[in-house]
């Protein structure tokens, strides 16, 4: 069997919050709406679609731990403290960096 991740989905409570967060990590969003459901937001990265929806009232953050590798121009770590997120964690392998983050809804995002 062969698989392939396709389809990721966060549920936010702050949504333009959340919108604005990725962004700053260099995701491109648009906005959606499939029929009567909620207005949304999606990227496409590569072979896999990335949305962020809004929070059902009442319903609680999962803590799903993300990792993106990321292709920007310029220092990561510079683009993060441009944004103003704080780097809650940080190793250094001798090819690359990596950085734990949190998004606005508190979920770990670990950047390379």
């Amino acid at each position: 069997m062969s698989a392939k991740l396709n389809l990721l989905v966060l549920r936010c409570q702050d949504l333009s919050a959340s919108k604005k967060f990725y962004e700053q990590l260099g995701f491109q969003f648009h906005k959606e709406q499939h029929r009567t459901g909620p207005v949304h937001y999606a990227a496409q990265l590569e072979e896999m679609v990335f949305e962020l929806y809004p929070l059902k009232p009442g319903a609680a953050v999962d803590q799903t731990r993300l990792g993106f590798r990321l292709s920007l121009e310029g220092d990561l770590k510079e683009r993060l403290d441009r944004a103003g997120i704080e780097i809650c964690d940080f190793t250094h392998h001798p090819k690359y960096s990596v950085y734990v983050v949190q998004d606005p809804d508190g979920r770990k995002v670990v950047l390379s």
